[in-house]
């Protein structure tokens, strides 16, 4: 019987290999999104979209600042969860990977499935249709680790600073 708190258990650090296999897969995976012709802008979006299906609060912390960095604008960062109602802000490149992405993460109607598929390889390159659903299954991975490990968000300056907390 264990005898730690499991809301306080970190499952990545439980299993140190598997948590880098796991981080060796998602980088192998974004790696060949980019030599497949998608845009860090596009990965991250997916990354995104796919964290605010599933939830966790770790990964979209994490990766909204990879998005900033990727130079995504404030605008489109806030109409993510709602992108097909603001398709004008996002190209067609990106609705194809975000329908498919929402599609691999929330995979229980395999004929929605299939139309993503089929939408997305008509916008898509074979590789970058590959790598798509690679990114959406690597984060749905990832954000189940997370969540599972209950990894806490952590107030950033400005954060602080609109909680009224002392720097």
């Amino acid at each position: 019987m264990a005898d730690r708190d499991p809301l306080q258990f970190f499952l990545d650090k439980s299993n140190p290999n598997a948590w880098k296999a796991v981080i060796r897969l998602s980088r192998a995976v974004g790696d060949d999104a980019r030599a497949a012709g998608l845009s860090d802008q596009l990965i991250e979006l997916v990354n995104l979209r796919v964290s605010q299906m599933n939830g966790c609060a770790y990964c979209l912390d994490l990766h909204t600042r990879y998005a900033v960095d990727a130079g995504i604008s404030a605008q489109r960062l806030g109409s993510l969860a709602a992108w097909w109602e603001a398709e004008n802000l996002y190209t067609a490149q990106e609705r194809a990977a975000l329908l498919l992405a929402q599609e691999v993460t929330n995979v229980d109607d395999i004929e929605s499935v299939q139309a993503a598929q089929l939408i997305a390889y008509g916008q898509l390159t074979e590789e970058q249709y590959s790598a798509v659903q690679w990114i959406a299954m690597a984060m749905n991975l990832t954000n189940r680790i997370s969540i599972l490990s209950h990894h806490p968000v952590r107030p950033n300056k400005d954060s602080r600073e609109a909680l009224g907390e002392q720097p």
